[in-house]
């Protein structure tokens, strides 16, 4: 086949479409692995939040601790509607994944009289409960709120 011959059969619809139909599996397979993989480690984090947090926490009302959805980048002491204690809510900084795993780790070391006595033992389960709520504060999440638990 010539070199010009090659180029006409490309120019082809068919041969086209096929052409860019492959091009999409392929990068289908290159970007859909990391999708599901990031989809896995929320799960994970839903799960472990739901046995871990869900006593006294709730995604979508305070109860015994205030409403965590939208956690990740609010300012600590400021959920709507719920009765910090004077120590957290004048603690002035801002949750993050650094201060999460601080809070989880053991809450008095960063905030001394606060009314939570809880931490999550295992370094693992608190960075995947942390990726959790942190995928539930992204501009989508508030997209999808109404479509959780």
């Amino acid at each position: 086949m010539k070199n010009s011959d090659a180029v006409s059969h490309l120019s082809h619809p068919a041969a086209l479409f096929a052409t860019t139909t492959l091009a999409l599996l392929l990068l289908a397979l290159v970007i859909f692995p990391k999708v599901s993989r990031a989809a896995e480690a929320t799960d994970q984090g839903k799960q472990l939040f739901e046995k871990r947090c869900t006593g006294c926490h709730s995604l979508e009302r305070n109860k015994e601790g205030p409403n965590l959805r939208g956690v990740y980048g609010r300012p600590a002491g400021t959920a709507p509607g719920f009765n910090y204690s004077a120590a957290l809510k004048s603690s002035h900084f801002t949750w993050d994944e650094q201060r999460l795993q601080q809070w989880l780790t053991d809450t008095q070391s960063l905030v001394e009289d606060n009314n939570m006595d809880f931490h999550v033992p295992k370094a693992e389960e608190r960075a995947e409960i942390i990726k959790y709520l942190k995928s539930l504060s992204s501009p989508n999440a508030s997209a999808s709120s109404s479509q959780v638990h």
